[in-house]
């Protein structure tokens, strides 16, 4: 955003939205449907913005597999959002309040994927339970329609669309972003666009007539039943009567 991070004056207030910024997003591994993105550095408060919407958008439902990379602030944001308090028994002395205990929905598993890569080749992989049991995860792998295995690809896959459909985001060019305000509009206009305007090819279907149907995320996701054009999705009301 503007330039280089080792160029940003860290004590400069003017150059604060400058410099490294990343997507936090959120995907949905069976539907591909983006379920949040929030631009802006890598810090826990953006993490946990990212999981909260992420919350709030999947009906607050615990019973699901997360996985990410193992940046620590996602770890403490998953547990901010979707721990819960568990009184404790009463008290062996009068007068005793004890403070109530925080703890995870016991149908919650969360996940990290951590890759080593070698002259751009990824040479290991490593995964580990940080919420929840082995067993736990077993199940919510074998009841998926995504993939048996634990891995990050489809947010990563997803990554990869919004560089080649924002040109801000490519890597080694001139045209990144010079305005924070103006970033930020394009990430979520191509960002949720994509949900709704842009067939994913591992989600076509075959038809009646043994033609492949197109789908977009949303459909796949039971938001829509056609894929929308561009201008269907700029002059949709942002809020439906």
């Amino acid at each position: 955003m503007g330039k280089k991070e080792a160029h940003c004056d860290p004590d400069d207030p003017l150059e604060r939205l400058q410099g490294d910024h990343w997507n936090h997003t959120a995907v949905d591994a069976e539907s591909r449907l983006l379920l949040s993105i929030v631009p802006g550095k890598r810090t826990a408060e953006n993490c946990e913005k990212l999981v909260e919407d992420a919350k709030m958008r999947t009906g607050g439902r615990t019973d699901i597999l997360i996985t990410s990379d193992e940046h620590a602030p996602y770890a403490a944001a998953i547990e901010k959002a979707y721990s819960v308090e568990v009184p404790e028994p009463d008290p062996l002395r009068p007068g005793q309040t004890p403070a109530p205990k925080r703890r995870m929905p016991d149908d919650l598993c969360y996940a990290t994927v951590r890759k080593t890569r070698e002259k751009g080749r990824v040479v290991e992989v490593v995964t580990g339970i940080v919420f929840g049991t082995a067993v736990l995860l077993s199940w919510l792998l074998s009841r998926s329609r995504a993939s048996r295995r634990l891995n990050t690809s489809f947010v990563e896959r997803n990554n990869g669309t919004q560089r080649r459909q924002n040109s801000r985001k490519v890597r080694k060019t001139y045209a990144f972003s010079k305005d924070w305000d103006v970033h930020n509009a394009a990430s979520y206009f191509l960002g949720f666009s994509y949900n709704f305007c842009w067939p994913v090819r591992t989600l076509r279907e075959l038809g009646r007539d043994g033609r492949w149907q197109p789908r977009t995320p949303a459909m796949a996701a039971g938001l829509a039943d056609h894929v929308w054009t561009i201008e269907e999705w700029a002059t949709y009301p942002a809020r439906p009567p």
